[in-house]
């Protein structure tokens, strides 16, 4: 099976970058199933039910969230019927939607489970006993199971892959925006990657605008973020899994930029 995962949409400029570059990405992968990590997809703040729809619309399986998750508050309304959107499995049992679930294209099926860390975050429930027992479900179903990780310490991520190694195929972290370079294949055969990266504006400071970011460093003082615009970079990972044992074979970064769309 093979997989794609594609790190933090941010805005409507991610948008934009998803929509252009998934054709090109299905030519070159030939993925058989496609994850994203959509909490910032709505101006920078979580997701509506038009966006998600989008999303399905142009050949996403399945989109995770992260701390985010409530900002735009329709979801309230829609998160309960629709099972493949997963929110941080971690909040709280009185949460709406579900934090884990099984995602079906033809003969393949994939677990996806989305945690949350504790470091640098709200507190949650611990992300570490909470995969234990979503594991424990979805490997009812499939051996192949991805979990997003959207959590700020470094620390915290690498210690969830070693945590994990073995019982999930691939580990992933989202948050931070920036792509890491520490991919691997842990011993026991499960794809690693500190964190993903963003979908969006390559130019602002982790997809915001640069002045509202700098004002806030150098005075201090509270300031409006606001998604920055121009032209968009992607970053996401591919991962090969072998279906029978859940064990990944292979895991390669997604490095895409506007400008390096038209060579890719």
């Amino acid at each position: 099976m093979k997989v794609m995962f594609i790190g933090d949409i941010v805005g409507n400029v991610g948008r934009l970058a998803l929509r252009k570059a998934l054709p090109a990405l299905r030519g070159k992968y030939n993925p058989d199933v496609i994850i994203v990590n959509g909490e910032n997809a709505a101006a920078g703040r979580g997701i509506t039910a038009a966006i998600a729809k989008e999303f399905f619309d142009w050949g996403v399986n399945g989109i995770t969230m992260g701390n985010h998750t409530w900002d735009n508050k329709d979801i309230f309304e829609w998160i309960d019927d629709e099972p493949r959107l997963v929110r941080p499995a971690n909040f709280s049992s009185e949460a709406p939607g579900i934090g884990s679930s099984v995602i079906k294209v033809g003969s393949k099926k994939l677990g996806i489970l989305n945690l949350q860390g504790r470091t640098f975050l709200p507190p949650n429930d611990c992300p570490f006993r909470t995969a234990d027992a979503h594991l424990e479900r979805l490997n009812k179903e499939t051996n192949c199971v991805l979990v997003d990780f959207h959590a700020e310490a470094t620390s915290e991520k690498i210690a969830m892959g070693w945590y994990l190694d073995g019982r999930a195929s691939i580990v992933v972290g989202t948050h931070t925006h920036v792509q890491t370079n520490d991919d691997r294949i842990l011993p026991e055969g499960t794809a690693f990657l500190t964190d993903v990266g963003m979908t969006g504006p390559m130019n602002g400071i982790l997809g915001m605008e640069q002045d509202a970011v700098l004002h806030k460093f150098l005075t201090g003082l509270p300031a409006r973020f606001v998604v920055a615009e121009g032209d968009w970079h992607l970053h996401g990972v591919m991962a090969t899994l072998d279906e029978a044992s859940g064990r990944s074979l292979r895991l390669e970064k997604i490095r895409l930029t506007e400008t390096s769309l038209a060579m890719f």
